[in-house]
């Protein structure tokens, strides 16, 4: 006899998405009437530059755009990809060979266990982290270490602490810098530390740089700038944050030759490319990276230090990140980051990450996205200052 419907056990071991629950509760808030200030999702709120939208529009009408998009992705898209890394990193990179254009660098980074974990295989998770990389882990059968990113490192995991069973069977290595939630940094000799790891244990890196290009005082490195890096890591780079193309889904994976080779055979077996238009705008945000990106870093700079300000100014404990449009921000008074974040909605209106969405470490932060205006952010701070919950 037919029962019902029940779900695979890899989607039953995934805990609810986190942003999908925020934009449940979002919305019932707004569907009531209520004026919501949303600083939970990182989506910005500033449309895509007109010189990207007119490429699009100019792209689109060509017909042969409008079939099957190549396997590897534009040969345009590609050498300009590969051109601004020079100009950005001074790395040489192949466009035939070592880069890949992507549905978005988050398709990227879930394809990429498939092509490097086996069942049982160890994939070194950050905690708190982005979560596709847990669950893209899980999906490719591998257990999934938790590294707490510790405060007193900045931020980044403490390697010595993972056992030495784990480190036998690790094959992969999350990483992401500029770190979101924390809007913690990378330099050069950690990434040089973590390359020499990788090849003396045998492992692969995945370095997330969707907001390398979100900085406000020095521009991060990237861990390709190390010698030797191309061997054992992918760097994936995104246009989302970069160019306000969030909606668009268009990014890039880098690397040696062998290791795009297995990440564009997951791909070949999955997708179809991206709509070659897109590709098109893209090379055009690349070409055009210095002049369209400088302005979007000057905004939410202007706002990082309008809110960090006013943040301080009620009692706030806070740090202005050097990178992301993110705050990492401690939790006043010893709550617990679901209890000051369901005070914010349901008595201040605001809406905010808790920490404890990110991983098991971090229930004693809350994150706030800069995706709204100053004066929006200024008000969502005197909302917070009614509740006394930080002095």
């Amino acid at each position: 006899m037919a029962t019902g419907f029940v779900k695979s056990e890899r989607l039953r071991q995934l805990p609810p998405y986190l942003f999908a629950e925020i934009d449940k509760k979002k919305k019932a808030a707004i569907a009531a009437g209520r004026d919501v200030i949303n600083l939970g999702v990182g989506d910005p709120d500033r449309p895509t530059p007109r010189t990207i939208i007119d490429s699009l529009k100019r792209h689109v009408e060509n017909p042969a755009f409008h079939q099957y998009a190549l396997d590897q992705g534009s040969p345009e898209l590609r050498r300009s990809s590969a051109a601004f890394c020079k100009a950005r990193y001074g790395i040489d990179l192949d466009p035939e060979s070592e880069i890949l254009p992507l549905i978005g660098s988050k398709e990227g980074i879930a394809h990429l266990p498939l092509a490097v974990l086996n069942p049982g295989d160890a994939s070194l998770v950050p905690d708190p982290c982005y979560p596709v990389y847990r669950s893209s882990s899980m999906f490719a059968g591998a257990d999934v270490h938790l590294m707490p990113l510790e405060p007193r490192l900045g931020f980044r995991p403490d390697f010595d602490a993972i056992p030495a069973d784990v480190k036998k069977r690790a094959r992969l290595l999350f990483l992401n810098y500029p770190n979101n939630p924390t809007g913690a940094v990378a330099d050069l000799a950690f990434y040089e530390d973590v390359v020499a790891r990788a090849r003396e244990g045998g492992f692969v890196v995945a370095q997330d740089a969707a907001y390398n290009e979100m900085f406000y005082e020095s521009p991060p490195p990237s861990i390709l700038q190390v010698p030797g890096a191309k061997e054992v890591a992918v760097e994936f780079h995104s246009l989302s944050k970069t160019f306000n193309m969030t909606g668009w889904r268009v990014g890039f994976a880098i690397g040696g030759a062998p290791l795009i080779a297995a990440l564009a055979q997951v791909k070949a077996n999955t997708d179809s490319g991206i709509f070659t238009a897109i590709q098109m705008a893209g090379k055009t945000a690349l070409d055009e990276y210095a002049a369209l990106s400088e302005p979007i870093r000057a905004l939410y700079r202007e706002r990082r230090d309008a809110f960090t300000g006013a943040l301080k100014n009620i009692g706030w404990d806070v740090t202005a990140p050097s990178a992301t449009f993110y705050m990492w921000i401690p939790c006043p008074n010893g709550m617990s980051s679901t209890e000051v974040c369901g005070r914010l909605l349901e008595e201040a209106d605001v809406v905010v990450t808790p920490g404890i969405g990110f991983g098991q470490t971090t229930d004693g932060y809350i994150r706030a996205a800069l995706t709204v205006e100053t004066p929006r952010l200024l008000e969502a701070v005197a909302r917070i200052g009614r509740l006394k919950i930080g002095s």
